[in-house]
């Protein structure tokens, strides 16, 4: 917890965990509506994987060169206050009667939209807040914190539904940006090291790429959290099915499976803080992969609930790690006047892979059923994982702390 000395972290911490657990409140909240609304797999983990997250892809080339252009923390006071909005006309769309798919679908891909703009700046800004010998602790703490707001926001989403319905969920989440609005209103500006990128979006991105290209410890990483978002995240969005098709345990269910992956994230960051600098990263990210790939599997044949909430806790351990540890390793290894480009390109690749993954997951679930669908995804993250665990040479590019400027 090294990093909480920080004054500035300490403002924005804390702030980061309340809105984004408004955002998974709404995130745990539009699947299951339109799983309700529609009865289709294809349309609950696809259509609202796809909406939310492509949009995001798209625009995360701009976020990057925005955050390498302009004062970070100016870029997130703009992005956070759009998305308050955004999130305001969803709870007046719903609570004015409208129970379209489509018309619900069509806010989601213009939150995707700012939010592929927010999260290179995001990510940009977190290492700020520290000195650099700090820098795993914030990255941990900060990846901790989604991963909680993860485990209590479909919780709180959950009991909403079942309770007051979906309308108060969508203005929970909209009311919870003034929070994160109001802590970067305290923190000084932070000005960015270097000289800020010239030249054509397509040129600066252009350059980030091949900058990545050419260090092998960031492309290695980049890789790995395309190939867990592909393969394995579907599954935050399949526990709306399972709850209903394979447990039937309602609403209420749906929210505690949802919270499973949460609470394992959390139970396991002790251990990444505590830990993370004494195993190397890349032993740390193998080690964590192949844990990943098998509760993806043991999820995928699990027929009790009870089961399914260990599996997915174990599922949230495995995935905090190797997030934590990947996004660690390229926030050192990164030159700072490249690095919402670079942070862009990273969360690109996932977030493309996500919605990508949960399309393909969910139009396949459609015809032979999900537990096989999920299975044979698990299986397959299970091979990767246990392939990089056997090439110890390939994994040590990970370990580096140089920040690499070429």
């Amino acid at each position: 917890m090294i990093a909480f000395r920080t004054r500035d972290y300490r403002v924005f911490w804390p702030a980061a965990l309340l809105s984004n657990t408004g955002s998974w409140i709404q995130t745990a909240t539009i699947p299951f509506v339109i799983n309700q609304l529609t009865g289709s797999a294809l349309w609950a983990v696809g259509f609202s994987l796809m909406s939310q997250f492509l949009p995001a892809t798209v625009f995360g080339s701009v976020g990057g060169w925005l955050a390498d252009r302009h004062e970070r923390r100016n870029v997130l006071l703009v992005t956070q206050s759009a998305m308050a909005a955004v999130a305001l006309a969803i709870w007046l769309v719903w609570t004015s009667g409208v129970r379209s798919p489509v018309a619900l679908l069509a806010l989601n891909t213009l939150t995707g939209v700012i939010a592929g703009m927010n999260i290179p700046a995001w990510q940009s800004f977190v290492p700020s807040l520290v000195p650099r010998e700090h820098m795993l602790s914030a990255v941990t703490l900060n990846s901790t914190q989604f991963n909680a707001a993860r485990a209590l926001g479909p919780a709180i989403a959950g009991v909403l539904i079942a309770t007051v319905g979906p309308g108060l969920a969508f203005l929970v989440n909209a009311i919870s940006y003034l929070v994160v609005i109001g802590a970067l209103l305290a923190i000084p500006p932070r000005p960015i090291e270097g000289h800020p990128p010239q030249g054509s979006l397509l040129a600066q991105m252009s350059d980030a790429f091949f900058y990545i290209r050419r260090n092998r410890g960031i492309a290695l990483s980049i890789l790995i959290v395309i190939l867990v978002a592909g393969l394995g995240n579907p599954i935050q969005a399949f526990t709306t099915v399972f709850a209903s098709d394979i447990y039937n345990v309602g609403s209420t269910g749906y929210g505690i499976l949802t919270t499973s992956i949460g609470v394992g994230a959390i139970a396991g960051a002790p251990f990444l803080s505590g830990w993370g600098d004494v195993i190397p990263r890349g032993r740390l990210v193998a080690y964590s992969l192949v844990l990943y790939g098998a509760a993806v599997t043991a999820f995928g044949q699990s027929r009790i609930f009870p089961v399914g909430m260990i599996t997915l806790a174990f599922a949230g351990m495995g995935f905090l790690a190797v997030v934590s540890a990947t996004n660690t390793a390229v926030q050192l290894q990164v030159e700072d006047s490249k690095r919402g480009r670079v942070m862009a390109l990273r969360i690109m690749g996932f977030t493309a892979a996500f919605p990508i993954g949960g399309l393909i997951q969910g139009a396949v679930a459609d015809v032979i059923g999900p537990e096989l669908t999920v299975t044979i995804a698990g299986v397959m993250l299970t091979a990767v994982a246990i392939w990089l665990f056997v090439r110890p040479e390939l994994m040590s590019a990970l370990d580096s702390e140089e920040a690499i400027d070429n």
